[in-house]
């Protein structure tokens, strides 16, 4: 009965139940781990108290070494472990130990090499249009500057007959390892090698058009068709015709960002054109019929009431831009909005003075009455309020 020892409480340990799962360990672990890191706490007892919380963390976290202490065993009893006088984290890599720590990989654990084909980046170019080119839609081509396919090589790189070799320093897996010993155990770090930037292979002979990279800056001439209805800002996508990757990966996408210049009449609103037209002040009280300009060209009658006020708003339906859908279809048009603005003239002459006070007589407005009358008027309204 002297040698029989008993099995330690792992559960205690970290101060967790016997039912806690694996996420209920892992945050035990690293509340106790931030107070007794050696890092953070350098008591001797610290340390101590840092390895059996380690320990247990290891062992719970194993189905196996966590049914033997589930049937009252302890599964580091076995020359292994603290009772055997051995290293607790022998079994334990310090991968995982920095994983329940910090929440992340200590160093990139098999990763592999990296690939030497790459995606290539999206382009953008901006092409100015008028407000009648967006209402119409253009056709043009324009000309980019990309990085495209290099026809030396096809894209690999290496010089015509030569082919990459696979890396002498990482024996082509693009990283290498370096191991060291500390009181956690043996720490393992990986990183890309240095030879090959961890690509697993290099290129002995590089093509001499590309010096390598698989691609080479071109000037070129790509179509583009801009639809009927776009606005500043839009943007048209060209898959395919951005920057080809390196390695000769496949190309981005190619957008053509719409920059409208200003008109000199119209001003747009979405769909919707606005134009402000000046009337004589003879025009709105007795009435006109007007041709007003469309954005195409032509004209449309614009008909004046007799009594028209400044600040009158007339709208002609459908004579707007086209509506452009999510789809690129065109559905219907905006409206053409006039606000109508009564010019009063400054300069008159003499018989034009007398004209004007002969009107003002027949209309009884001589001297223009801002008394109240019967509550109503602009004192009127002033009183109320």
């Amino acid at each position: 009965m002297g040698n029989q020892q008993v099995a330690r409480d792992y559960y205690g340990i970290l101060g967790v139940e016997q039912d806690a799962d694996a996420a209920e360990l892992k945050r035990a672990y690293r509340r106790l781990a931030r107070e007794l890191h050696p890092d953070v706490n350098p008591d001797p007892a610290a340390q101590e108290r840092f390895a059996e919380i380690s320990a247990a963390y290891e062992v719970l976290t194993d189905p196996e070494k966590r049914r033997i202490v589930d049937l009252g065993g302890d599964p580091l009893d076995n020359g292994r472990g603290g009772g055997g006088g051995g290293d607790p984290f022998s079994a334990f890599g310090f991968g995982d130990i920095m994983d329940a720590f910090f929440g992340g990989a200590a160093g990139g654990r098999g990763r592999g090499p990296r690939s030497r084909v790459q995606p290539g980046a999206d382009a953008l170019i901006r092409m100015q249009l008028t407000l009648e080119e967006c209402a119409t839609g253009v056709q043009r081509e324009l000309t980019v500057d990309t990085a495209v396919l290099c026809d030396q090589c096809g894209g690999n790189g290496c010089a015509p007959g030569t082919s990459p070799h696979r890396c002498d320093t990482c024996g082509g897996r693009g990283e290498v390892q370096s191991v060291q010993r500390s009181f956690l155990g043996q720490v393992v770090t990986s990183r890309p090698c240095p030879t090959c930037r961890g690509l697993g292979e290099v290129i002995p002979e590089p093509c001499r058009q590309c010096a390598g990279d698989g691609r080479v800056r071109s000037r070129r001439s790509v179509g583009v068709r801009i639809p009927a209805g776009v606005a500043d800002g839009m943007r048209v996508r060209l898959a395919g015709q951005g920057e080809v990757g390196a390695g000769g990966g496949p190309a981005g996408d190619l957008y053509v960002e719409v920059e409208e210049i200003a008109h000199e009449v119209f001003q747009r609103d979405g769909a919707d054109l606005h134009v402000r037209l000046t009337l004589p002040m003879t025009a709105a009280a007795l009435g006109a019929t007007l041709p007003l300009p469309t954005l195409d060209g032509g004209s449309e009658d614009l008909d004046i009431e007799p009594g028209t006020q400044s600040g009158t708003l007339r709208t002609l339906r459908g004579k707007g831009m086209p509506r452009l859908r999510s789809t690129g279809r065109i559905d219907g048009h905006g409206d053409l909005v006039v606000h109508v603005d009564v010019a009063v003239p400054t300069k008159l002459d003499k018989e034009q003075t007398e004209l004007l006070r002969r009107l003002a007589t027949l209309r009884g407005e001589e001297q223009p009455d801002l008394a109240v009358k019967n509550g109503h008027g602009i004192f009127g309204r002033l009183f109320r309020q």
